[in-house]
């Protein structure tokens, strides 16, 4: 770690408001497994590992299938992800990248046939809070928590 207090000791304030955004994006009322997956996938294309162990070991709790930790990363290769999730990931995917916009057009698009507009926002704060938890744990260069 880089800090010598942890992030939320330093600027409780704030580690508190990202925790409140990510409390509500729990509240939404999308399907916790499918967060979960898209907290895992951006945290995968961040290289946070404290995020990655964090959510596959949730996941795994939670009755995921270990088969579909294993391809996550390459969820495009497969069938074992639905079509509502293999939207949700696109367009976690083209928000977290960011690297042209007709990819996020065609994620955008992808969604329609699933979720809401509602459920869409909702999907994009989840999105965005990962992402900074993600910029957290890798800024700061947070420890993986030791095994029990």
């Amino acid at each position: 770690m880089r800090l010598t207090k942890s992030y939320s000791e330093l600027a409780p304030a704030l580690a508190e408001a990202q925790l409140n955004l990510w409390k509500q994006t729990r509240a939404a009322g999308l399907d916790p497994k499918l967060l979960d997956l898209l907290d895992l996938r951006v945290s995968q294309l961040n290289g946070c590992a404290f995020c990655m162990d964090m959510h596959s070991t949730d996941l795994l709790k939670g009755k995921e299938a270990p088969r579909r930790l294993a391809v996550l990363s390459a969820w495009r290769e497969t069938d074992l992800f639905d079509p509502k999730e293999q939207a949700a990931l696109a367009w976690a995917e083209a928000l977290t990248k960011l690297t042209q916009q007709p990819e996020v057009d065609e994620a955008f698009a992808s969604l329609k046939p699933h979720f809401t507009e509602t459920e869409i926002v909702a999907l994009t704060f989840a999105v965005l809070t990962i992402n900074g938890w993600n910029r957290l744990g890798v800024g700061f260069r947070l420890d993986l928590p030791e095994q029990p």
